[in-house]
């Protein structure tokens, strides 16, 4: 017999909130962590090598926001898996590739930024970045049913007239006489 805290348990769990406020989460939860990354990554570069700053900062908050992200803003019910830190990593990879990137390409084009500057650029490259996780997190690393995910991902399918009037036998007994 369930108890009325399992069933709550059960209907939250199997809650999942819908793309807008899902999205708005992920920019509290994440823009919450990118905005502390962004000072911290500041604060180590006086230190040691941005690039390095970076990296560092980079996996921490990674870590940290995929459990913000498991628990409140894609409601998958407790903490992440081994499963979803590792997805989540590989487009936090990504992510990190567009920060450096963009921050390269300032240094490029600006001999000695100002810190105001800096922020500005890497603020704006996590922000681009951040929505491309959005999509993979949503769509992939907390996706429900991964066979749903993938559906998303290609799109709606029909089924040839053919396909969709003909009738399917009941069971495999029906099956093997057919046959």
């Amino acid at each position: 017999m369930e108890t009325a805290q399992s069933r709550s348990r059960s209907r939250q769990q199997a809650t999942r909130p819908g793309a807008v406020s899902a999205f708005a989460r992920f920019v509290v939860c994440g823009g919450g962590v990118g905005l502390a990354s962004s000072f911290a990554v500041g604060a180590l570069a006086a230190w040691i090598p941005w690039v390095l700053a970076n990296a560092l900062v980079t996996a921490v908050s990674t870590l940290l926001a995929t459990e913000l992200h498991a628990r409140f803003t894609f409601g998958a019910g407790g903490r992440a898996s081994r499963r979803q830190h590792a997805q989540s990593a590989g487009s936090a990879v990504a992510a990190y590739a567009v920060t450096c990137m963009a921050m390269l390409a300032l240094r490029q084009l600006v001999e000695t930024p100002d810190p105001v500057l800096e922020q500005v650029a890497y603020l704006s490259a996590s922000a681009f970045a951040g929505v491309a996780r959005f999509a993979v997190l949503r769509l992939v690393v907390f996706a429900r049913n991964h066979s749903q995910a993938a559906d998303a991902l290609r799109g709606p399918r029909t089924l040839p007239a053919t396909v969709a009037r003909t009738a399917a036998p009941a069971n495999s007994a029906e099956l093997c006489r057919a046959a």
